[in-house]
């Protein structure tokens, strides 16, 4: 299962940057990120509506919410902002293709905040994943 929705996820983040693109043709950037947060939170929260079990504030922590709320200024904010206005400026395909390199920055945080094991596979993965940009760009 976790395959399937990794590849589903995939296919949805490969088509979104070329919507975004379109989109973001008549408006600036941060007016597009609120726009696709708003309709992102409606859809959420017609979601938690139908379905009760969703949420549970009690099961949320602070340390939960501590770190939820910093990956939301990282990535939601910080970074959608970043790659939307690249994306407004620049060539669709090249951007994807640098942000896309994000997982390099996630091993090595992995490895430092979460203890996991750098193996010669991931190594190899990351300096693939390196060679591929300077490639592309």
């Amino acid at each position: 299962m976790t395959i399937l929705l990794s590849l589903i996820g995939m296919i949805c983040w490969g088509i979104a940057p070329i919507l975004a693109k379109i989109g973001l043709k008549a408006m600036n950037p941060i007016t597009g990120l609120a726009l696709r947060s708003f309709i992102t939170t409606v859809i959420i929260t017609l979601y938690i509506n139908i379905d009760s079990n969703v949420v549970k504030l009690k099961d949320i922590t602070f340390y939960g919410l501590l770190f939820i709320g910093l990956e939301a200024v990282f990535s939601t904010i910080v970074g959608d902002i970043a790659y939307y206005a690249a994306i407004k400026k620049g060539n669709v395909s090249l951007v994807t293709m640098i942000m896309s390199a994000s997982p390099v920055v996630t091993l090595f945080g992995a490895m430092y905040l979460l203890g996991e094991q750098i193996t010669i596979t991931k190594i190899i993965g990351v300096l693939l994943v390196i060679l591929g940009i300077i490639l592309i760009a």
